[in-house]
């Protein structure tokens, strides 16, 4: 990032704090004091464990040349920008050095496997030009403008992740990314409590309002809704779909090899397979997905095919790894009723007529809808008939409820902590082996349920990592 002082007050309507500041370089933008670089300008903000506000003075002793805060701050030793909303200022900040850039902008969101999506097609560009992309989900109004004012400026292509959880969320990360491509890969139940009554659909759609002149969105033609709520908006669209093999960009799950999914693409006309790093139909999603933007952003075939190939999935995406007997599956990072749906049915494919086990939590944010929801992963369950379902955190009941109503005879096992989990685990499974997935919200922790059973199973008699 390149932007001076001067720069950085004119958009925000501030008067320049002192003719010396006029040009004085600003070559980052950090909300994290112990990251503050030399050239930096330190954003305040007020967050639930901490205040930026308190930390100005080191920031400025490790060098930061401005600050930008909500209210005066005596005796910090640089210009301070005072502003009503220091987020918000940060992401006009973010929007004034993405009017500035030269690469071709590409927005992603959608209710599962977004994050996913945005590493494998960035890993796909990345074989036509310098391309950069927001770190893991840094993606909300804090993320997004703080991974564009990291960029360099002289990329080919920027893959830019937006995540929602609240009205109005969409519309104001749209205004700072205004894409070239705007990309909306699916939609499902997920922050439903803060999306209000509109539905996901509607506001997963507001990316399209904010794409830039001339610019295209691509649409999953496989959800109803969201072809409607796409369809509202006047601007340029492309479909792609995993369902219908009419729609202009289709792609099918051929099956597994070695762990990898074997998946065929039609783009424009032009039918070829591929490997990806998916271990199941899911992964047609994310295939047809990328490569039908790499495709609209001028990529051949030949160079798509291999960056689906070299691509990795993000940690506690469908990471496996094996622990003495079992092939453990780690989809651990965050869970609504769609990744949910998509992780089991993969986890019981990979499992192929072995013991399949869940270890599952709660899925958060789905308000109103949040018993109805569980009650209908417990009939998921049923069907998929794992051989022990491991439960943490809230929910158990409406769960329990979908299980009981839907037949199901496997193993029901609550758990409160990993330490219950892992001495369940030992106690009923023994020395078997087979498939277990683990998967739920952040709230659960799951992470720390795995964590266990890794220090367990590597330190059994038979257990190797």
């Amino acid at each position: 990032m390149r932007l001076t002082l001067q720069e950085i007050c004119a958009a925000l309507e501030l008067a320049i704090p002192g003719q010396d500041c006029e040009s004085t370089s600003v070559c980052s933008v950090v909300t994290d004091s112990r990251k503050v670089m030399p050239g930096a300008l330190f954003v305040c903000i007020a967050g639930a464990r901490t205040d930026g506000h308190t930390h100005a003075g080191a920031a400025v002793t490790a060098g930061a040349v401005a600050v930008l805060a909500s209210r005066p701050l005596p005796g910090v030793d640089a210009p301070v920008l005072v502003v009503p909303d220091t987020v918000k200022a940060l992401g006009q900040v973010g929007a004034l050095w993405r009017s500035r850039t030269q690469a071709r902008v590409t927005g992603i969101t959608g209710t599962a496997g977004k994050t996913t999506l945005k590493e494998v097609l960035a890993t796909i560009l990345a074989g036509a030009g310098k391309t950069a992309r927001n770190a893991l989900n840094l993606n909300n109004q804090i993320g997004l403008p703080s991974s564009i004012l990291a960029t360099d400026g002289d990329e080919r292509f920027w893959i830019m992740e937006a995540g929602i959880s609240q009205e109005g969320d969409m519309d104001a990360l749209g205004e700072i990314l205004r894409p070239d491509l705007g990309i909306i890969l699916n939609v499902g139940p997920g922050h439903t409590q803060g999306l209000g009554e509109k539905g996901v659909a509607w506001h997963k759609a507001r990316l399209l309002a904010h794409l830039a002149k001339g610019g295209t969105g691509l649409v999953s033609a496989d959800y109803p809704q969201l072809r409607r709520e796409a369809a509202y908006h006047d601007v340029s669209l492309r479909y792609f779909s995993c369902s219908d093999p009419d729609v202009e960009f289709y792609g099918r799950w051929l099956g597994n090899r070695d762990g990898l999914g074997r998946y065929v693409l039609r783009l424009a006309g032009q039918e070829f397979e591929v490997i990806a790093p998916f271990g199941g139909a899911y992964g047609a999603e994310n295939c047809i997905a990328a490569a039908a933007a790499a495709h609209l952003l001028g990529l051949d075939p030949e160079v798509i095919a291999h960056g689906l190939a070299v691509a990795r999935l993000p940690q506690q995406r469908f990471a496996r790894l094996r622990l003495g007997s079992w092939d453990v599956i780690d989809d651990s990072y965050n869970a609504n009723p769609l990744s949910m749906q998509r992780m089991l049915e993969a986890a019981a494919t990979q499992a192929r007529g072995r013991k399949l086990v869940a270890v599952l939590g709660e899925m958060g944010e789905l308000g109103k809808d949040s018993d109805r929801l569980h009650e209908g992963l417990g009939h998921l369950l049923a069907r998929l008939s794992p051989a022990a379902i491991f439960w943490a955190g809230g929910q158990a009941e409406a769960v329990a409820g979908g299980l009981k109503a839907a037949g199901y005879g496997g193993l029901w096992l609550p758990v409160e902590d990993p330490q219950a989990f892992t001495a369940r685990w030992q106690e009923i499974m023994g020395d078997g082996d087979g498939v277990v997935l683990f998967k739920g919200s952040r709230s659960n922790g799951l992470e720390t349920y795995l964590e266990e059973l890794r220090t367990v199973l590597t330190h059994s008699p038979e257990g190797t990592d």
